[in-house]
């Protein structure tokens, strides 16, 4: 059985905080909010939770399109390489904001991701909860969006409790949440492609 947490979006609650950060830790796996849409989450470092994301989505995470979702751009140098100052600048002009940006993966990226595409998709979001999480978690969450197209049922907390009970460890309920999914950024190459037009405003070169 799941647990609903109340976050306050603009002042976490540090102790429920620490029970989510622990809840990662252990492997487990929870559905959060960002300034888009609702994820499913898992600490990269837990093989066994990023399998669990897997199975809840089926899909195969070698192949998947997933998220690493950091606190701000200084954990960029452990898990990316290559990153230019223009695209450094660019990210840190748009970032925190609705956007994931894809860019080259490191060796430090978890074996279980490392795909054969070598990239990874960066998301700051621009929402305090999921950034004190991350941040107290000392490590990026691996993020996916929740499976299926019930985009009206992922607003609602208690409802993606019902829906998912018995497949997360913790709903954190931090308000309703969007319907628009972040605006998604190809950066490994030049010039950078806009690959999905969400949230966030983009302007093409």
């Amino acid at each position: 059985m799941a647990l609903l947490l109340h976050i306050h979006p603009d002042n976490p609650n540090p102790r429920n905080v620490k029970t989510v950060v622990e809840c990662l830790r252990d492997g487990g796996v929870i559905i959060y909010p960002t300034d888009t849409i609702y994820g499913l989450g898992c600490d990269i470092k837990q093989p066994k939770a990023i399998e669990r994301i897997a199975r809840i989505k089926n899909i195969d995470v070698t192949k998947a399109n997933l998220s690493f979702v950091c606190y701000d751009l200084s954990e960029l140098s452990n898990y990316t390489k290559g990153i230019a100052t223009p695209l450094y600048r660019m990210l840190k002009s748009y970032l925190p904001g609705p956007y994931t940006f894809i860019l080259p993966a490191s060796k430090e990226v978890p074996k279980l991701l490392q795909s054969k595409k070598s990239t990874i998709g960066l998301r700051v979001p621009d929402n305090l909860i999921a950034r004190t999480i991350v941040r107290d978690l000392a490590s990026p969450i691996l993020s996916a969006s929740l499976p299926g197209d019930m985009v009206e049922e992922y607003t609602d907390p208690e409802l993606m409790l019902s829906n998912f009970n018995h497949l997360v460890d913790i709903v954190v309920d931090g308000g309703f949440g969007g319907m628009i999914p972040s605006t998604i950024v190809d950066c490994t190459q030049e010039p950078w492609q806009l690959i999905r037009k969400g949230k966030g405003e983009w302007e093409e070169d």
